[in-house]
């Protein structure tokens, strides 16, 4: 793969039109708890969004899949509102509530109507207080995430080559376990291990509220120093140190599995989220596999007919993460065919470039996609939340449509060439077995 100049680093110009809607009020009590408040009086209702600075990353062995296992224990009754309580107690004031855990953070949020306002924040002041974590609840909740472990992981294609990419992508870093974690370390967690966890990473000071929608920010911010005010902080979390060695040549995995067809996951190591290559891999990512005309989807799928199906997941992260393909193929296809297909694409793309009518669409994907999140009091939240906690910054989300406007075709080649190179790359290949009887 041929070389390549330095990336130049991408412009950072907030959008106007965006700042204008982001009159964002913000706050830190004095337990830590930091606040940022959003108003939007288009329809009367909120969301409320709790991000909890701690994810797969913060793990060790022994109890990976902990963060994932208290996503679930945190539905099930603190002090104040007993068990089933939390939702029935939402639901009747015409909310909703789920939550999320990746490897960088576990996220709470509902959705409500504004004259419930004070009662969710009672009910999730409530939980982050004092949440009931008893041995009955741990032993239930264990066997659901074992359960969803089994349909998702170990017989799901996708999830078996998706756990073995980790492990051959990280030889050091965290990110080596899946988020939902190992079979044995699920079964092994205490209830001792779920209350210290509780004490250190649900505490006011390792969580940020975003409230967005039909709010008064001044009443909301007292109605949260009343609710939350008095929750004691937490010891700080240890620091999550990246001793992840430089990779210096392929690595390769089997699986071997029940399959119609054979398939192949590919990774390279990407940026951390705050990099400035991360943005023009969101590019890349485009160009690549956004529709039906994209690169990848007409070559290898249309064109050659290699592959019966093909996706790219480039997600930020804040270490740095992995660009991850995968390839479903027809039953008679040679993988190593797929596989050469796949990097003489990734090739040109070093060599060449794009073209720039490819750049143009991209741009303006990203940019609709961005600002199509930020049409709901949801996805403004969410935007908020999750720009802050991986770019250290909320404001990055009014720079963005400047930032990849300014992308440049020479910066494209640059960053295909630095993380598509061989040396970089791990793979994992499917081998179908027989089923078994």
């Amino acid at each position: 793969m041929s070389k390549a100049s330095p990336s130049k680093v991408p412009t950072r110009v907030a959008d106007p039109a965006l700042e204008s809607l982001f009159d964002v009020h913000e706050a830190t009590l004095p337990n830590g708890l930091q606040v940022r408040l959003l108003a939007n009086h288009q329809a009367p209702v909120v969301s409320l969004y709790t991000v909890f600075q701690v994810g797969s990353r913060n793990e060790r062995p022994g109890i990976t899949g902990i963060s994932h296992l208290f996503e679930h224990m945190m539905f099930n009754g603190a002090k104040k509102y007993g068990p089933k309580m939390f939702d029935k107690t939402l639901e009747s004031n015409g909310g909703r509530s789920n939550a999320y855990t990746s490897t960088d953070l576990t996220v709470y949020y509902d959705d409500f109507s504004a004259d419930a306002l004070e009662t969710v924040l009672d009910l999730e002041s409530d939980r982050m207080r004092s949440l009931r974590i008893s041995q009955a609840t741990l032993t239930s909740e264990r066997e659901v995430v074992k359960e969803e472990r089994r349909v998702r992981v170990d017989n799901d294609i996708f999830g078996l080559m998706d756990e073995e990419l980790g492990t051959l992508v990280y030889k050091a870093h965290p990110y080596r376990w899946p988020v939902i974690g190992w079979m044995a370390d699920i079964e092994a967690i205490r209830r001792e291990d779920c209350q210290d966890y509780f004490r250190t990473y649900y505490a006011p000071n390792n969580a940020v509220l975003y409230i967005v929608g039909a709010i008064d920010p001044k009443k909301t911010l007292a109605l949260v120093r009343k609710y939350y005010g008095n929750i004691p902080k937490g010891p700080a979390p240890a620091a999550v140190l990246n001793s992840e060695p430089e990779q210096k040549g392929e690595r390769r995995a089997e699986v071997r599995h029940p399959a119609q067809s054979p398939a192949l996951m590919l990774g390279f190591r990407g940026p951390a989220a705050r990099d400035d290559d991360t943005f023009v891999l969101d590019v890349i990512q485009y160009v690549l596999t956004k529709g039906e005309g994209s690169r990848l989807i007409r070559s290898l799928v249309y064109e050659q007919k290699l592959a019966v199906s093909l996706m790219l997941d480039w997600s930020w992260r804040i270490d740095p993460g992995t660009i991850l393909f995968y390839l479903a193929l027809k039953p008679d296809s040679d993988p190593k065919k797929v596989e050469a297909a796949l990097y003489a694409e990734l090739e040109k793309i070093a060599r060449e470039g794009i073209t720039e009518r490819e750049l143009q669409k991209a741009q303006n994907n990203l940019r609709s996609d961005h600002l199509r999140e930020l049409a709901t009091n949801s996805g403004r939240a969410h935007a908020l939340g999750h720009y802050e906690a991986l770019l250290g910054d909320w404001r990055r989300l009014l720079t963005l449509p400047s930032t990849y406007a300014s992308i440049t075709n020479d910066q494209v080649k640059a960053v295909a060439a630095k993380y598509f190179a061989p040396e970089h790359r791990s793979v994992v290949t499917l081998v179908p077995a027989p089923t078994e009887a």
